[in-house]
């Protein structure tokens, strides 16, 4: 869905700062590693330093915000890899696969040119934990048809290690759920506009659901309904850290 990421992705590296926590966890997952093919790269969050990456991106302006000293990056689709088979060690992909145009394809793909594993960092909206979805309750119904489910990726990858990655409270990946301890966030065009999610349901949800947000936060209402939250220091909102060993 390059196109998409073409109209939203200006000024993602600002917000999409990667959370050094979920680069530990990413790079554990990595395993021993030496090579990896980064899919749907974007500006190149969380690609490892200490090991050889090549980036596949198919969004020139997410191509565009990559650093000076980024990994090599190669502007091509998940679904035609310009990779050999076997090439690299691991195929990666960062909350990418909702928006690839021929999932079943971009699996096999990452299966075909990685030597040892798969690893991907998704999100399974069947076990979400975010109480944003109360207020914009189309993101749920949008998310249970682009996000695969984890038989899905069981069928395409074989065998999977799957571990919830529970969000720090102060996360500065400002990815969906980042926000579940700062629901001010929410309100603000910039960081709605560095979550894909919200492109993809009708404005007049949005503007009905920030109403009500904005009115909930304004009476303490918001506080009163999720007292829970204000001492947790992680969640559980249904992400899910994935490695399938070749």
């Amino acid at each position: 869905m390059p196109e998409l990421y073409d109209r939203i992705g200006v000024g993602y590296r600002a917000l999409r700062v990667p959370d050094p926590r979920i680069a530990a966890a990413l790079d554990h997952a990595l395993g021993d590693a030496a090579s990896v093919a980064n899919i749907g790269a974007g500006a190149g969050s969380y690609e490892p330093r200490n090991r050889r990456v090549v980036a596949i991106e198919p969004s020139l302006t997410m191509l565009r915000q990559r650093a000076a000293d980024a990994a090599p990056a190669l502007r091509a689709s998940a679904s035609a890899l310009p990779l050999r088979d076997a090439s690299v060690d691991a195929a990666l992909a960062i909350l990418t696969i909702h928006h690839w145009p021929d999932r079943a394809r971009g699996l096999a793909e990452m299966r075909r040119v990685a030597r040892r594993r798969v690893v991907l960092l998704t999100w399974d909206p069947a076990q979400s934990k975010a109480w944003i979805t109360d207020y914009f309750p189309g993101i749920i119904e949008s998310d249970l048809r682009i996000f695969p489910s984890m038989a899905e990726l069981e069928r395409a990858l074989g065998p999977l290690r799957i571990t919830p990655l529970s969000i720090p409270h102060d996360c500065s990946d400002g990815f969906l759920g980042a926000y579940w301890r700062r629901p001010h966030a929410y309100l603000r065009d910039d960081v709605r506009a560095a979550i894909s999610t919200f492109a993809l349901i009708s404005q007049e949800e949005t503007r009905a659901g920030l109403a009500q947000l904005r009115a909930d936060l304004d009476a303490g209402a918001w506080q009163r309904r999720y007292a829970e939250l204000s001492g947790l220091e992680r969640l559980d909102l249904g992400y899910r850290l994935i490695v399938a060993n070749k």
